[in-house]
């Protein structure tokens, strides 16, 4: 793929796997195609099935505070999930199912070519970071892979349901924040 409009639409023409029966839209990825943060999450829920857009329910808003507490906006990143269709209720992606569609994640870092990846949950971070990766253990500690910085850290509808997460996800921020700024003066 050479761009990122011609791999959004394969992937909406994409019926490779089970996912693909049951959704209202795609939810591809969207933000700054020369960002040097991506955003990974694990896949679409209800709302973001129907707008076709990641994080648009209430992890979402959050998710857009989060960044603004950083200076950051959905416009300066780029925000994408593991596979590109909900999985039916909420459920986490199966194996088989990331199977199939990490290599289009794959092809959207290729061509974004972002400096820091930053994991949101565990599910992102066990398929980027580590099968047997631990969210909880690993939250926070920067990981570098191929020249690039990953972060794990909470999903946003994780402190929603546990708000005790939110002090440690502001240090995860802080820390995105600074190696941001690092980076930005290389």
């Amino acid at each position: 793929m050479a761009t990122l409009e011609e791999l959004k639409r394969v992937v909406a023409q994409c019926r490779r796997c089970p996912l693909a029966e049951n959704r209202t839209r795609v939810v591809f990825g969207e933000g700054n195609p020369q960002a040097k943060i991506m955003f990974i999450g694990e896949g679409p829920g209800y709302h973001e099935d129907q707008q076709g857009r990641p994080f648009v329910g209430r992890a979402g808003q959050l998710l857009d505070k989060m960044l603004a507490a950083i200076q950051l906006s959905r416009k300066d990143v780029y925000i994408a999930n593991v596979v590109k269709c909900r999985p039916p209720n909420n459920r986490d992606p199966l194996p088989a199912e990331v199977e199939v569609c990490i290599n289009y994640l794959r092809w959207q870092y290729k061509l974004i070519r972002p400096k820091i990846l930053v994991c949101l949950g565990a599910v992102a971070a066990r398929h980027i970071i580590a099968p047997d990766f631990s969210i909880t253990r690993g939250r926070g500690q920067w990981v570098q892979k191929a020249g690039v910085w990953i972060l794990p850290t909470y999903h946003p509808a994780a402190l929603l349901r546990d708000p005790a997460k939110k002090k440690e996800s502001w240090e995860d921020l802080q820390s995105l924040r600074a190696r941001y700024n690092e980076l930005a003066h290389e």
